[in-house]
């Protein structure tokens, strides 16, 4: 069933209103089987996104853009030297578990950090990609899904080499006890050409996982 799925790299920055408008409207094709499913890379300028459980107050310093979008989660940052993927898939054709879906995607990120040789992994009770910075647990991703009709939207950001100092106006995903990091920070860089090629090596594990039952 992959093959039918598209990728698309964009390369340039496009509009954070620009991208969610595209992306709702491929979800709604997708709903009514007249476009393929869809994993969209691509890089946004700075904007800080507001999830359905944003609280005002964890906007410190509205430098940026501020939209609300319909994903899930509190406040997050997008901007260059950021890995934005929005996945677009059809969860009717696969196990209707939202848990196991963000369960999925997450494990799908952390083994492509891997093949790039950089060691993540899930923290209990946070949402998101951790990773340990000179042995303090840092967030090097962040993940916000929405699923409606049972096919999926949004997706993840991924730190490869982003200004860090832009999350500091905002308590990032609510999270304000732990730093956040990046590749280059942790003097591990990543071209977002790699990253790519990471993603697409551990996809087929990925859609495994949504297709396994249990």
């Amino acid at each position: 069933m992959h093959e039918t799925i598209e990728w698309r790299v964009e390369p340039q920055p496009i509009d954070y209103a620009e991208a969610h408008a595209a992306m709702e409207a491929r979800a709604a094709a997708v709903t009514a089987h007249t476009a393929q499913e869809l994993v969209w890379l691509l890089e946004h300028p700075p904007v800080y996104t507001a999830g359905t459980s944003a609280d005002p107050a964890e906007m410190l310093d509205p430098r940026f853009p501020v939209h609300r979008t319909g994903r899930g989660g509190r406040y997050t940052y997008h901007g260059p030297g950021q890995r934005i993927g929005y996945v677009v898939l059809d969860l009717r054709e696969r196990r209707r578990d939202v848990r196991n879906y963000v369960h999925a995607i997450e494990g799908w990120v952390i083994a492509a950090l891997g093949d790039c040789g950089i060691e993540a992994f899930r923290a209990p009770g946070r949402i998101g990609i951790w990773t340990l910075d000179r042995g303090v647990e840092a967030k090097i991703g962040a993940i916000g899904v929405r699923i409606r009709q049972w096919v999926t939207l949004h997706g993840f950001a991924i730190n490869l080499d982003p200004d860090l100092t832009h999350f500091t106006g905002i308590v990032p995903c609510g999270i304000a006890e732990f730093p956040v990091t990046s590749a280059a920070a942790l003097g591990k860089p990543i071209a977002t050409e790699r990253f790519d090629q990471a993603l697409r090596a551990t996809f087929l594990p990925f859609l495994d996982a949504l297709d396994r039952a249990g």
